[in-house]
């Protein structure tokens, strides 16, 4: 009997034996099973900051210069004539040009004027309004001069001048050899920088006697100048508009940028927006610094044109 029940016990320590070994074999093919702890960070997370492009300045550059504006009169001392020409002497507009022209040629060689229509009318406006106000003057009694009939007729000018006649000379040639015999009126005739005349003459009452009026309007127009690129100018001040529009939008940003931190998971996408425009910015900022710097060019061209007109061309009224 006892050896019964020792057989009984040695084979539950026998299976006990196996469970133990076999758990053990277990642990160590298998390893134990590991349990993943996630947890929350409570550190703010770091963000790869990235620097601001910088906008190119506009400044002053992009200011066009204003053209001159100031224009030259040439106004001689009114000519009376001294004798009496021969009755039946008259004077034709024709024939003035083309005297007048001979004097260009003889002293220096200088270009004939082209007859001018605009002056023409100039001049008819100035000789019709002496024998309706009887006055004898470069300037009306109502304030009116050259420089005034020229724009009322449309004549866009640098230079402008005239010439008067007042009395019967000896035709065509003989007012013409009148002017060129005074210093003032020869210096009109000679001007290097005139290129267009326009000739009023006609016989009327003045002073209670009928008589002779010559006028002479010499012009130098604006085309004789480099010209001014009118649509650059206009281009300037669009590209401008858009850079201030650009401007304001960058300083936008650039303050949203300053006021948000690093940290922020948003600040590298202002700082990405910002940078973003920086190359469309800068790149009109400098093309219209380039249309500028030609604009200038061709101001300064002009201004030259004007100012080397009016400082050799006499007195200035």
């Amino acid at each position: 009997m006892w050896g019964r029940l020792i057989t009984f016990f040695v084979g539950i320590l026998g299976l006990v034996g196996a469970g133990a070994l076999s758990y053990v074999y277990l642990e160590y093919t298998m390893g134990p099973r590991e349990v993943a702890v996630v947890e929350t960070s409570t550190k703010p997370t770091t963000s790869v900051t990235q620097k601001t492009a910088t906008p190119a300045k506009a400044n002053g550059n992009l200011v066009p210069k204003t053209a001159t504006t100031e224009k030259t009169v040439v106004t001689p001392g009114p000519l009376r004539a001294t004798t009496q020409a021969k009755s039946g002497t008259t004077l034709s507009i024709q024939g003035v040009i083309e005297n007048t022209n001979k004097e260009r040629a003889i002293n220096g060689g200088l270009p004939a004027l082209s007859e001018n229509v605009l002056l023409n009318q100039d001049a008819q406006i100035k000789l019709s309004d002496m024998f309706t106000k009887q006055y004898f003057e470069h300037v009306s009694p109502t304030g009116v001069g050259p420089s005034d009939l020229a724009q009322m007729v449309g004549y866009a000018y640098v230079i402008v001048g005239e010439n008067l006649a007042l009395g019967d000379f000896a035709g065509d040639v003989g007012v013409v050899t009148a002017w060129m015999n005074s210093p003032g009126h020869r210096a009109n005739i000679l001007n290097v920088h005139f290129q267009e005349i326009g000739v009023a003459v006609g016989k009327g009452m003045y002073e209670g006697r009928e008589t002779w009026l010559a006028v002479q309007a010499f012009g130098m127009p604006t085309s004789a100048c480099p010209a001014i690129d009118a649509r650059l100018k206009a281009k300037i001040a669009e590209n401008n508009a858009t850079i201030a529009t650009l401007k304001t939008g960058l300083d936008t940003k650039k303050a949203l940028i300053d006021s948000t931190p690093t940290s922020d998971p948003n600040y590298n996408t202002y700082v990405n927006e910002f940078n973003a425009l920086i190359p469309e910015y800068n790149n009109l900022v400098e093309t219209n610094r380039f249309n500028v710097t030609t604009y200038n060019g061709g101001v300064q061209a002009f201004n030259a044109c004007i100012a080397d007109a009016g400082a050799t061309s006499g007195s200035t009224h």
